[in-house]
């Protein structure tokens, strides 16, 4: 996706009057506090939280209604702005452009702040963050998007290792019988000499040769008991006698255990659950109907679980199966170039877990990449149910997936 460097004469005129914008920060003048708020909406635009993947833009001599307010931009008033970027209080640098512009027909200072590729920017220490048209610092809940971000342009979260892991918390017996075998052809393994190590090694399981420590990856798909290294890596299961979270409980479980091991163990659940029904008399021959096609259930909960973050919760995967729809939540909000406003339109796929969604592949339980949700949409669309719906935020996604009528 290409980002937005610049805005024209137009645009910035925009900005100035859209007092509702967190993309744009005014000030009459860089007296008083200005020059310390000023660099707290610097700081601010280049985290970008709200992942707009534009520049913010900070006005010198602008009301607050937008107006000009005749300040004297002079070459010291934009050096001293210019300063902003490198007097060492605002780190990572941010990069950022110090102009002065004619809007409105009145000289403006114009400070255009880049979201930073490597989030969170802290000024004085502090992560500051825009909440609509204002200023705040940072939650840890918002660092931790912040944190993931900067991820996204490093290493995947799901190839870090582990310290607290040996090797031994892996299982070679579920490594070389079952991965291996699906991993690689049959020929390539006999022909390959490498140890058990530099096998783990090359699929991502261990950090590397030197560094045996079992990554992410490794526990999820191996681990002997992942959830000791990563506690919300579970699904928690819960069946309801009602429409409300109030309902009697009718089943609840947490499922947990390798990747593979889990996907088959809440297929079994969900498949105990959804109820068939059996029509021997509208057709000559026996008809079936389901509550919610298998198919479409799969493909929601293996990509909430090949999507969701691992990094900085605890919280599992769940599942609430009520009397009138399904919904399933899964912790993290989009990833990379996916946001709220393109979720699960074609063309737009991204992964926040590579090398998870990869080993889920390996197992079959993911045939094609960026198709899991049009293939449930079909699904229940051909079963008679209405179309799954999905409400993103920057934390979680919840798929609502309603009952045939």
């Amino acid at each position: 996706m290409t980002l937005k460097m610049t805005y024209n004469d137009a645009e910035l005129e925009a900005l100035l009057d859209d007092s509702e914008s967190d993309l744009a920060e005014r000030k009459e003048s860089w007296d008083g506090d200005a020059p310390e708020k000023g660099r707290q909406a610097v700081c601010a635009f280049a985290n970008d939280l709200p992942d707009h993947r534009k520049p913010g833009v900070l006005f010198i001599g602008a009301k607050n209604d937008g107006s000009p307010s005749g300040l004297s931009v002079t070459d010291e008033l934009l050096r001293t702005l210019a300063d902003i970027k490198t007097d060492g209080n605002t780190l990572s640098p941010p990069t950022l452009t110090v102009e002065k512009r004619k809007l409105k027909n009145k000289d403006i200072a114009v400070v255009t702040v880049q979201p930073s590729d490597t989030p969170p920017v802290r000024y004085k220490g502090r992560i500051w963050i825009r909440t609509g048209p204002r200023r705040a610092i940072a939650s840890a809940q918002d660092e931790r998007i912040l944190n993931e971000k900067r991820r996204f342009r490093d290493i995947p979260f799901d190839i870090h290792p582990i310290p607290s892991a040996s090797a031994k918390d892996l299982n070679k017996m579920l490594f070389e019988q079952e991965y291996l075998p699906n991993a690689f052809a049959r020929d390539v393994l006999e022909a390959n000499d490498r140890s058990y190590e530099q096998r783990l090694a090359s699929c991502g399981m261990i950090a590397s040769l030197d560094e045996p420590v079992p990554t992410v990856l490794g526990l999820l798909v191996l681990g002997n008991r992942p959830q000791d290294f990563i506690p919300g890596a579970f699904i928690q299961f819960l069946r309801l006698d009602g429409t409300e979270l109030s309902a009697p409980v009718i089943d609840e479980d947490a499922i947990d255990g390798s990747i593979g091991q889990l996907l088959r163990r809440i297929d079994e659940k969900m498949e105990s659950h959804n109820r068939v029904s059996v029509d021997l008399v509208a057709a000559q021959t026996e008809k079936r109907d389901v509550d919610y096609p298998m198919p479409a259930l799969q493909q929601i909960v293996r990509n909430a679980v090949m999507h969701r973050t691992y990094e900085g919760t605890n919280s599992p995967v769940r599942i609430y199966w009520f009397n009138d729809r399904i919904e399933v939540i899964s912790p993290g909000g989009p990833f990379g170039e996916v946001t709220a406003q393109n979720f699960g339109k074609p063309g737009f796929t991204d992964y926040r877990n590579p090398n998870i969604a990869d080993a889920m592949r390996v197992y079959g339980f993911v045939q094609r990449f960026g198709v899991g949700i049009a293939t449930a949409q079909k699904e229940l669309r051909d079963n008679g149910n209405p179309l799954a719906e999905f409400t993103v935020t920057p934390t979680a996604v919840l798929c609502t997936m309603r009952r045939t009528l």
